[in-house]
């Protein structure tokens, strides 16, 4: 078990690492469309309504709230598949609760939790996905 805490250890830092990276770089290509923008787009240090969806579409095509209904909507998948995993563990392994659990009693249950929050979490992410494709053609 401690190599795997050294390999997530050292995984968790990488990533932090490349998103910092990530960032900074991301700045500066918002930076450089900012300064493309005609000067007549910028009224009043605002960007006008057809410059700013065009701005947004250069950058990613999505609103903030778009972001915050995909995190949500997981979020919301994971706790559910975490609520349907201890359900079905409680049915299914009446002895998981006792003090002295075997091997494959423990080993049921961790595969029994990882696939039910896997799949509440995948669920949570196709539910936000119609929801975002939804919103996109009621807008059009």
């Amino acid at each position: 078990m401690d190599e795997l805490t050294i390999v997530a250890n050292v995984a968790i830092v990488f990533g932090v690492i490349y998103k910092l990276f990530e960032l900074f770089v991301g700045r500066k290509e918002r930076m450089m469309l900012i300064e493309k923008l005609p000067a007549e787009a910028l009224a009043d240090g605002k960007l006008k309504n057809g410059y700013l969806s065009s701005l947004f579409n250069c950058m990613g095509g999505g609103l903030v709230s778009s972001v915050s209904l995909r995190f949500g909507c997981l979020l919301v998948g994971l706790g559910l598949g975490l609520l349907i995993g201890y359900c079905i563990v409680v049915e299914t392994q009446p002895g998981y609760f006792m003090e002295n659990v075997g091997y494959a009693v423990r080993e049921t249950v961790s595969i029994i939790y990882g696939a039910s929050v896997l799949l509440g979490g995948g669920l949570g992410l196709i539910v936000a996905f119609v929801i975002e494709v939804m919103r996109a053609s009621r807008n059009k």
